[in-house]
């Protein structure tokens, strides 16, 4: 008798595995694009192929601008996926397409020139001409309704416009933007770019879109420290400002998008929002330091990144910064997490709920 409980113990164990697999599956797919915060290694000029990058990632330095896995790699594990390859990878190594992929490009925007001083970028324009060299391959392996299923299950990540102003707007001495357009004419232009471009995905059969807001870039430690005169504790309103007006914009077109585009749905991903509160409650999430990086920075491309071969902080959990710009691992771990089923994290769902649709 206590033989059988025990069978069937394993039997309703397992049944209840595969259930978490289905729901954590519903997606068919996974299509990433955006920039450093999401490029797994993409970009071989404006790349962190070097350690101290990936001292905690099981395949070591490969690209990430960071200690360990990115916000998409734990987002992937959520949904069942196994590691989204990069479209570099893809294209190299011959890796499976059929779980998705990661285009984004380190230094990219909206915007072909932003980033350009960095070394070359992949914008997201051409971050969508790869999509459909991927999608010229999946149809040599799907019939062309299974493929338009396919890709209507597909979830589409999109992280993408914060250089559009901290390597581009906010840097008069390299590009002209600001001298040309106001702040307001500046948003209303990389909103009319960026609807541009989702229009263009959803034209590809893609139904399922997370378009996320540009994060608080006055927060992060190259921000602090170029505006010196800040507050300990506070961030740069300045900057702030700048792209809230991106933001806002963002909101309304997410809005027209879903009256316009009935059998599709578009989230908002309130990145603002979530890298606010994780920043402000730092010490409740288990972060001891917010404003610092976790690596020593130096000048390989204009005092921004980590120094190659430099022993970075031992208590890497407690930082929400790895390096100048880029979150470490454990907060990466935290931020997937809130988007993909947090109550307020995506407007008018979550990931989570958006699977259901």
């Amino acid at each position: 008798m206590e033989a059988r409980c025990s069978f069937l113990l394993l039997i309703v164990i397992a049944f209840s595995s595969i259930i978490e697999v289905i729901a954590k599956s519903q997606y068919t797919t996974m299509y990433v694009f955006g920039d450093s915060l999401s490029d797994p290694g993409n970009n071989e000029k404006v790349s962190a192929n070097y350690w101290p990058y990936g001292i905690d990632f099981d395949k070591g330095p490969t690209g990430r601008f960071c200690n360990g896995k990115l916000l998409v790699d734990f987002l992937g594990e959520l949904l069942g996926f196994p590691v989204i390859p990069s479209y570099a990878d893809t294209i190299a190594n011959g890796s499976d397409v059929l779980s998705g992929v990661n285009y984004a490009s380190s230094g990219s925007g909206i915007l072909e020139d932003s980033g350009y001083a960095l070394g070359r970028v992949i914008p997201f324009g051409k971050q969508i001409d790869n999509l459909k060299n991927t999608m010229n391959q999946l149809e040599n392996q799907m019939q062309t309704e299974e493929l338009n299923n396919y890709l209507a299950k597909a979830l589409v990540f999109v992280a993408i416009g914060s250089n559009d102003y901290i390597n581009n707007y906010m840097i008069p001495v390299l590009y002209k933007s600001s001298l040309i357009y106001d702040p307001q004419q500046y948003a209303d232009l990389l909103v009319q770019l960026y609807k541009g471009h989702i229009l263009e995905l959803h034209t590809l059969g893609l139904r399922k879109f997370y378009l996320t807001e540009i994060p608080p870039v006055g927060c992060i430690p190259i921000e602090l420290t170029i505006h010196v005169a800040t507050p300990s504790g506070e961030c740069d309103s300045s900057s702030n400002n700048l792209v809230q007006m991106f933001n806002i914009r963002l909101k309304s077109l997410v809005y027209n998008l879903n009256s316009e585009n009935l059998g599709s749905i578009f989230t908002l991903g309130a990145s603002y929002k979530i890298l606010n509160d994780l920043r402000d409650n730092a010490d409740s999430y288990g972060f001891k330091v917010k404003d610092k990086t976790c690596c020593r920075i130096g000048n390989t491309i204009g005092k921004l990144i980590c120094l190659p071969k430099e022993v970075p902080c031992f208590n890497r959990d407690e930082y929400l910064f790895w390096d100048f710009a880029h979150p470490t691992q454990a907060a990466n771990r935290i931020l997937a997490r809130v988007v993909y089923n947090g109550t307020s994290s995506g407007f008018p769902v979550n990931i989570q709920e958006m699977a259901e649709m």
